[in-house]
């Protein structure tokens, strides 16, 4: 019998997360010591968008340096884990018998969304690895959809990652030197968290109207997406569990949860 895996919605953070020191990485650390180890890691990744669903299929995917005018120290980092292009094609057959098309990608490596908090979480790099794609041109329903025809993964030992932001405005963030984050995104933030804790999904679906300065916190929606794809495969009954994570650079809200 296999273990039962949580489902977790990270807020990535800076690239430079990945160098510790900050709130966000203390969480992170924090919620390893928490962790049994799966078999394999689902990383939903804000940070590759696509058309259609993809998976990664690479028995060895690179490290992605996806960012610019950071220090070399982060160039230097990798995250060697082994990709899983067995667990791809058998994800695809989930998704296909959910109605939903996929391909996979088998050059596809990870991405900073995925190795930066993977780091933190699973510093051995020894679990396989594999992302999935995120829809921007699709709504939170089509990405909770993936997330129920994924929740099954979890009876598997497979821990999905939902790796986006709770806020993501980084006309803000490269602002920098702000005093405290934006009104509009602690507004933003508080009424999200307010409805995840509460189970309240239903609201969520139309975030864009129904959230206070949605498009403020986010001018496009890679990064919150993720979200929908967590809950989706958390099923109907589940315990939502806030682990923190504070602000970058007081304007990217970095909240964590765990759904069980």
């Amino acid at each position: 019998m296999h273990a039962q895996q949580p489902v977790l919605f990270l807020s990535h953070g800076s690239p430079m997360t990945a160098l510790g020191g900050d709130e966000l990485s203390r969480a992170w650390s924090a919620l390893s010591a928490r962790l049994s180890k799966p078999a394999a890691i689902l990383v939903v990744s804000a940070h590759w968008t696509t058309r259609l669903p993809i998976l990664g299929g690479s028995a060895q995917p690179e490290t992605i340096h996806d960012f610019g005018g950071f220090p070399d120290a982060l160039y230097q980092l990798r995250y060697p884990a082994p990709g899983a292009p067995a667990l791809a094609q058998h994800i695809r057959q989930k998704l296909s018998a959910a109605g939903i098309t996929a391909g996979i990608d088998a050059s596809r490596g990870l991405d900073h969304g995925a190795w930066v908090p993977l780091r933190a979480l699973f510093p051995a790099a020894d679990i396989p690895v594999l992302q999935l794609s995120v829809q921007p041109g699709c709504c939170a329903r089509h990405h909770f959809a993936l997330g129920t025809a994924l929740k099954s993964l979890r009876g598997e030992n497979i821990l999905l990652v939902a790796s986006g932001h709770l806020t993501h405005n980084l006309k803000e963030y490269f602002r920098q030197n702000a005093p405290q984050p934006a009104p509009e995104s602690v507004a933003f933030r508080d009424w999200i968290h307010t409805r995840i804790l509460a189970r309240q999904i239903e609201p969520l679906f139309d975030w864009q109207q129904n959230a206070p300065h949605a498009t403020f916190a986010h001018p496009t929606a890679e990064h919150f997406l993720p979200l929908f794809v967590a809950l989706g495969a958390a099923g109907e009954k589940h315990v939502a569990e806030w682990l923190g994570g504070g602000w970058i650079g007081n304007s990217l809200a970095a909240d964590n949860y765990l759904f069980d």
